[in-house]
């Protein structure tokens, strides 16, 4: 079963995929992009996943190549043409060729890059387990809200935890908590489920979203706030949402144990939901 990308209309073997170091997406990081995984081997909120590409590219003043319909079909036929269990489907636009100058020409051709490759999603025994995290400050730029390819902050605090061993970094900025590198963060505070607001400061993320309608739909309350760096230590539960984790409880953060040690009941009642959902 091949890797297989899709080039500015074209479909080939991963290996053989290519674009030029003229790219604006190369030289500055000038694009934007989505990651869709799916589940029995259909694509996960694609709908959504392509209308919040569709924001990015706007937010950048990036023409879009393709209708959701049209990205939906290609989308499709790629996932066919790997024919993979389950698969993870990477989307990038960038604002395409030009020579190097930091103004950028309205008149530009947009690079369209996907690639599907097989997806292994996380061991239940892990989410069973529930993860440990460390809390890294927040360097990223002021509109995370897009989801830009300029993600070297990410990169460096993804580094930074996995030389410490630790699963993944929840970022803090100014001394309140956002959201993770990967994740979204979301705690459990006397039976109410609290998270950072949606705006520049997080990315709206699609599990996001997902596992906060379950929670109201359960009789959840849920609370969108900033949270401080020693609200999260002692909190009930924390967890993280996203599209490679799902719902993931978190059971140790800086070293200090998080509630009794091992993943909540609300954690667990909206991982079971959400696989539920999926199904």
């Amino acid at each position: 079963m091949p890797d297989v990308a899709f080039i500015n209309g074209a479909f080939m073997p991963l290996a053989e995929a290519k674009v030029s170091i003229e790219d604006r997406g190369f030289q500055f990081g000038d694009g934007v992009y989505e990651v869709i995984r799916t589940y029995n081997g259909r694509p996960f909120a694609l709908e959504t996943h392509l209308a919040r590409l569709d924001r990015s590219a706007k937010a950048l003043d990036l023409t879009q190549p393709y209708s959701s319909v049209e990205w939906t079909a290609h989308v499709l036929e790629a996932i066919g043409r790997a024919a993979y269990p389950e698969a993870k489907i990477y989307i990038q636009v960038t604002r395409g060729v030009a020579p190097r100058d930091h103004a950028y020409s309205a008149e530009a051709t947009p690079t369209v890059v996907m690639t599907v490759r097989e997806f292994h999603p996380l061991d239940r025994s892990i989410q069973a387990a529930g993860v440990e995290a460390m809390t890294v400050e927040d360097i990223r730029w002021g509109r995370c809200d897009i989801k830009s390819v300029n993600l070297l902050a990410n990169v460096l605090a993804r580094q930074y935890v996995r030389q410490a061993g630790v699963f993944e970094a929840i970022l803090v900025k100014e001394g309140v908590i956002t959201e993770g590198a990967i994740s979204n963060v979301m705690v459990v505070q006397g039976g109410t489920v609290v998270t950072a607001p949606e705006g520049p400061r997080i990315l709206p993320g699609v599990t996001r979203a997902v596992v906060l309608n379950l929670a109201l739909s359960e009789g959840v309350p849920v609370e969108e706030r900033f949270l401080s760096q020693s609200e999260i230590y002692e909190a009930d539960e924390v967890f993280l949402t996203g599209t490679t984790v799902e719902v993931l409880p978190v059971v140790r953060i800086d070293g200090k144990v998080i509630g009794n040690g091992r993943p909540g009941p609300i954690a667990k009642r909206l991982a079971a939901s959400f696989t539920n959902r999926v199904a």
